[in-house]
């Protein structure tokens, strides 16, 4: 049940050497410095980490003031924000279970350098948020978390992006404040599962138990192995630091232990209800979530397509970054079906990875 629970954890393959991406302007202006210094809030394990894309959106990270009405006072809530406002709907990226908005550093840059205003946030409970106070981490805590930080500081519809249980939390926001979101990308949707179940019987000294196991390198370590095969065992070390970082957070295990207690997504009964055109993204290596469910919840939602992920695991917004970022831009963007490429092209043709995304 723990290596379940792992499964939804943040990989990455950091960018090409040869990228033409640079390393991206910080949030107060000027080029960030991937040996340079970081938000004091993050624990100090996030200089251990060497990926430069990782260093990089870790440096961007910064906390907003978001009032909700279970906490005497604001939130100040961790997000990655835009350097430029647009006149087009922003793109929200969520992130998987129990993971943060570091899960987007590779992919990130290329959908600011698409012309996007993207926006990655954590959701309430994990990343690195301020949580002394030990808000409630329970569902509807964090559907109304963002509701409040999209009210507060987005402000206008959204494309709402979600991996893994992302697609879950997306879905279950989606259907709740269908004001806010526009449309909807859901990448790998975990979201057929029925919550964490007999976790929510669990007597609490257990349940600190196994959120303990969840935090561990072993744990961290094997889901990264369900997903890739071949890489070094230095970039598996620096893999798990990055996966794991938010876990240092103090109040991570008390936020953790909430969620698990209190029942998690179970979003099945809400996908009919989903109104918004949507984007499915499927890959066909998954070792987690099998592509078949793709085409269930294509049937299921109102206004859906699919895209198929050849040669590539759970998490293709960190394997093949430019080909989750294209994709994610052109359904921004409403291009139509004869200006999109196929995906053989982005997969296929390395010179492609060295031209931007649009």
């Amino acid at each position: 049940m723990v290596v379940a629970l792992a499964l939804g954890f943040p990989l990455y393959q950091s960018r090409p050497i040869n990228s033409t991406v640079s390393d991206r302007v910080s949030g107060g202006g000027g080029c960030v410095d991937p040996g340079g210094s970081f938000p004091s809030f993050l624990p100090k394990e996030v200089y251990k980490i060497r990926d430069p894309s990782a260093r990089t959106l870790a440096q961007r990270i910064q906390r907003l003031p978001v009032k909700v009405g279970f906490s005497e006072s604001s939130i100040m809530s961790s997000c990655v924000t835009p350097k430029v406002r647009r006149d087009s709907n922003p793109v929200v990226l969520l992130h998987c279970f129990d993971s943060s908005c570091l899960e987007w550093r590779s992919a990130y840059p290329l959908l600011e350098d698409a012309g996007l205003e993207a926006w990655a946030v954590d959701i309430l409970g994990w990343g690195f948020s301020d949580l002394e106070r030990r808000p409630p981490c329970n569902v509807a805590s964090k559907r109304y978390h963002l509701y409040q930080l999209w009210k507060s500081h987005i402000k206008r519809p959204m494309i709402l992006v979600g991996p893994s249980l992302g697609a879950a939390a997306a879905i279950d926001f989606a259907v709740n404040f269908p004001e806010a979101v526009d449309k909807l990308i859901l990448i790998n949707a975990n979201v057929y599962a029925n919550g964490t179940g007999v976790l929510t019987k669990l007597p609490t000294l257990m349940a600190y138990a196994m959120a303990s196991v969840l935090k561990s390198i072993p744990i961290r370590w094997y889901a990264k192995l369900l997903v890739f095969n071949g890489i070094s065992l230095s970039k598996m070390l620096d893999y798990t630091d990055v996966g794991r970082l938010h876990c240092l957070m103090p109040w991570w295990e008390d936020a953790t232990v909430n969620f698990m207690q209190s029942g998690g997504y179970n979003v099945t009964g809400q996908i009919k209800k989903v109104k918004q055109k949507t984007l499915l993204i499927s890959s066909e290596c998954d070792n987690i979530v099998d592509s078949k469910f793709a085409e269930r919840l294509k049937n299921e939602l109102p206004n859906a397509s699919v895209r198929k992920v050849p040669e590539c695991g759970h998490m293709p917004h960190i394997e093949k970054p430019y080909l989750i970022a294209r994709l994610i831009a052109e359904f921004a963007q409403d291009a139509s079906s004869e200006e999109i490429l196929p995906i053989s092209y982005f997969v296929d043709n390395i010179s492609s990875k060295n031209k931007h995304v649009v």
